[in-house]
């Protein structure tokens, strides 16, 4: 069964785009990685300072493994874009 992961981003004020373009720069690799079903990004459309990441995965130890794919030096160029640490949590879909 796959999983989803879902991410919670949010920027201060004023750095909206640059943390959406940064992000958006991170899908081609999250794409990219093995074991990768899907992935998208989402702006929030009332406040511009947020985004979510949906990622849909053959299993979490792909995700985890993939986490590492994207360089040290490309994670420290976030880090004066976000407010607050990001949120993530793994999800089970769920037969209805």
């Amino acid at each position: 069964m796959s999983i989803v992961r879902l991410n919670e981003f949010c920027a201060p004020e004023g750095k909206g785009a640059a943390l959406g373009d940064f992000l958006a720069g991170v899908i081609a690799v999250i794409r990219d990685s093995p074991g990768c079903l899907d992935v998208e990004l989402l702006a929030d459309p009332s406040d511009p300072t947020r985004f979510a990441i949906v990622e849909r995965w053959v299993d979490v130890a792909a995700h985890q493994a993939a986490a590492g794919r994207v360089p040290p030096e490309q994670m420290a160029q976030v880090r004066p874009l976000l407010a607050e640490p990001p949120r993530g949590r793994y999800y089970e879909p769920r037969e209805v």
